[in-house]
């Protein structure tokens, strides 16, 4: 048990302003994890099935961002890359996910393969464009938070 005091500590292992801080960025990844999962970007890694629950990824962006916000000025330099690195990957995959079709769903993803067949006809093109500009309106009102 004299291996544990804090002089053992600096000559043999971490110091405790070091655990702390691999605690923090493995705090940091398991959120950027989860929020990364939720948004479709990396299977699920027990089952191996794509998920994509947005309001449950942006939970855990929000959560990053809290902690971003309520930490300012407390971390080194590392920790604050690590969660801003985090933070910009995690809104870049927010965007993409929230503009591509639903992986659920195959309707959307069949909509995308006659797109180049559009310039051949224009009566063919003129439908689905309708629908497209139709939709759009709908999908900037559903997410008003933009990062």
């Amino acid at each position: 048990m004299s291996d544990t005091s804090p002089a053992g500590q600096g000559l043999d292992g971490p110091s405790g302003e070091e655990i702390l801080s691999d605690r923090f960025a493995q705090m940091v990844l398991q959120q950027a994890n989860m929020a990364m999962m939720l948004l479709g970007t990396t299977p699920h890694p027990q089952t191996g099935k794509t998920v994509r629950d947005i309001d449950a990824a942006r939970m855990f962006i929000d959560q990053l961002e809290m902690i971003e916000v309520k930490t300012k000025g407390n971390l080194c330099k590392e920790e604050q890359a690590l969660l801003k690195q985090s933070l910009l990957s995690l809104h870049l995959a927010f965007v993409q996910a929230v503009e591509s079709p639903p992986l659920s769903a195959p309707g959307p993803a069949a909509a995308p393969p006659p797109a180049p067949a559009e310039s051949a006809g224009a009566a063919a093109g003129s439908a689905p464009a309708a629908e497209t500009s139709a939709a759009e309106p709908d999908s900037k009102k559903k997410f008003s938070k933009k990062y």
